[in-house]
């Protein structure tokens, strides 16, 4: 992984305010390098300027620009004037998780089309939080814009689809199952980098699914630089410096991983995992040693 990525990384995690694109693009280049990211950020200016006019010319009155009819006029400009939808078809896709190919193709899933409705609305002047639902994320406008109680939710994988509190439970139901038990904190807005933590997670495992090694291990390079704490990424890329070969680097993490994760209390299941990854350390410094 290119030192500069993962600083890039970084500095777009931490910058002022809540802007996602960019943070978004360095992410997107482990699979196009050469990625020029100030025209699609040019690209996203100019369609958040034409979503203003938009929602100047259709909120449901003259004169009415509350909130929810500024969110109808933008699933108008976004589903109906520039045709974005959700990719079913070939949901895994690698592209699906990279900001240029959402804009470009006008296809995505669900947290890379709710990046783009988040973009594009705060660009027309909408405050549009992300919600980092369980197995398909969503949008939110706060409470006190929506004059309601509750936020509203959005679903941007289904045209802006607005899903009501029993929507989103047959949602949690359909995606999780039973795992997990319904409650409003579900639908709590979620920070800028629980939202660049979920995109790389999600293209990790679509790069796993495929065996693309390399580009799974660049991605848990730059999980490993924003959540520096998370010991199972660090597992991860122990493991996968394992399927490729490199020794020495696997060594290194997974001896980390097994000295880390030593230190408390271990369940069934963490043991067995440690039994395993013991027998892959005890592999790997029978062949380091071979070659010395």
């Amino acid at each position: 992984m290119r030192k500069e990525l993962v600083e890039e990384l970084i500095a777009a995690s931490n910058a002022p305010g809540t802007a996602l694109a960019q943070a978004a693009l360095v992410i997107a280049r482990i699979e196009y390098p050469r990625l020029d990211a100030p025209a699609y950020l040019e690209r996203l200016d100019t369609m958040g300027d034409a979503a203003r006019g938009w929602i100047a010319r259709h909120v449901d009155e003259p004169g009415d620009a509350s909130p929810l009819s500024c969110v109808s006029a933008l699933n108008g400009y976004l589903f109906e004037d520039q045709r974005f939808v959700g990719n079913r078809d070939r949901y895994e896709d690698p592209r699906n998780s990279c900001l240029n190919e959402v804009l470009d193709r006008r296809t995505g899933i669900p947290i890379t089309l709710s990046l783009v409705y988040i973009e594009v609305g705060r660009r027309a002047g909408l405050q549009i939080e992300g919600v980092n639902f369980p197995g398909h994320f969503l949008v939110r406008l706060p409470p006190d814009l929506a004059a309601e109680a509750d936020s509203v939710v959005i679903d941007p994988f289904h045209a802006g689809a607005i899903l009501s509190e029993h929507a989103c439970r047959r949602l949690l139901q359909k995606h999780v199952g039973s795992e997990v038990a319904f409650s409003k904190s579900l639908l709590a807005p979620a920070t800028r980098t629980q939202i660049v933590i979920r995109m790389l997670l999600n293209l990790k495992r679509t790069y796993v699914h495929m065996r693309s090694f390399p580009q799974a291990r660049d991605v848990t390079e730059l999980l490993l630089a924003v959540t520096p704490s998370a010991l199972s990424e660090l597992r991860d890329r122990g493991l996968l410096a394992y399927h490729l070969n490199d020794m020495t680097s696997a060594l290194r993490d997974l001896q980390t991983y097994l000295k880390l994760t030593s230190m408390g209390e271990m369940d069934k299941e963490t043991r067995e995992e440690h039994q395993q990854i013991w027998e892959h350390v005890k592999t790997l410094r029978r062949r380091i040693a071979a070659l010395n």
